[in-house]
């Protein structure tokens, strides 16, 4: 497939009708994410800086996202190439574009939040990095910290002692 046309672009407003191809994008190309609802990924892409998109003329094929405190850390979150774009290239130029992004290019570390792909993301450059494996699950199953899951009770103030 030529893919010299493809153009990628840093994104952050995403009109009604993008956001249902991307919606469409995750459901083709993103397994672990099928069930993610526009309304979600209109809120996870206005808390992601940068966004990256790819694009076939007004076809959406392409999605990156990550966060970063612009110095010290980075993470990306989502990759997705659509599998008819797949193996061209694409998703390597879509993380290139993202770490490239001025927010993201002189921070320290970039991580990477993925359970799948490892063999693509090592061929990119990227390591595992089995010190920083842990995670807290934000879910009614943690009775033990109830400011977790319900922010508003959160307590200003911790008397310890």
């Amino acid at each position: 497939m030529d893919c010299s046309a493809i153009q990628f672009k840093y994104a952050n407003q995403f009109s009604t009708e993008d956001l249902n191809q991307l919606v469409r994008l995750f459901q083709a190309a993103a397994f672990w994410a099928k069930d993610r609802t526009r309304e979600d990924m209109e809120t996870a892409i206005a808390h992601s800086y940068p966004v990256v998109t790819a694009w076939d003329g007004a076809t959406l094929i392409g999605f990156a996202r990550a966060t970063s405190d612009g110095v010290f850390r980075a993470t990306i979150w989502d990759v997705v190439i659509s599998p008819d774009y797949q193996g061209g290239g694409l998703g390597r130029r879509l993380v290139e574009t993202l770490v490239a992004h001025p927010h993201m290019s002189r921070v320290e570390r970039v991580y990477l939040m993925t359970t799948h792909q490892q063999g693509f993301y090592k061929r990119i450059g990227f390591e595992e990095n089995a010190s920083t494996t842990m995670v807290l699950y934000n879910s009614a199953e943690i009775e033990m910290l109830p400011s977790l899951s319900h922010p508003a009770e959160a307590p200003t103030e911790i008397t310890v002692g």
